[in-house]
């Protein structure tokens, strides 16, 4: 299981440097604390979808690049249902 916190932060932190950013000028440009850019790069705090818009936005960057390396496998869902019982 990966760290999804983590994987992301990476992500970000890759693009704002190809950017040529600092994390104080992306901040600026995302209307974040620059702060919150820091937590997010370290995996520390997890992104609202706000915040991807803004970052995707600023960096010029699709949701994608920012998401890459985390997939979702759903898992064997199966109904629960009623059954007869037998008596004994």
């Amino acid at each position: 299981m990966i760290d999804l916190a983590a994987r992301f932060g990476d992500n970000l932190a890759r693009h704002r440097k190809r950017a040529d950013l600092s994390q104080e000028d992306l901040s600026f440009l995302a209307s974040l604390h620059r702060t919150e850019i820091s937590q997010l790069e370290r995996g520390l705090r997890l992104c609202r979808i706000d915040t991807l818009i803004k970052l995707t936005c600023s960096l010029e960057v699709s949701a994608d690049d920012l998401l890459a390396g985390i997939n979702w496998s759903p898992g064997d869902y199966r109904p629960g249902g009623f059954v007869e019982r037998s008596e004994r």
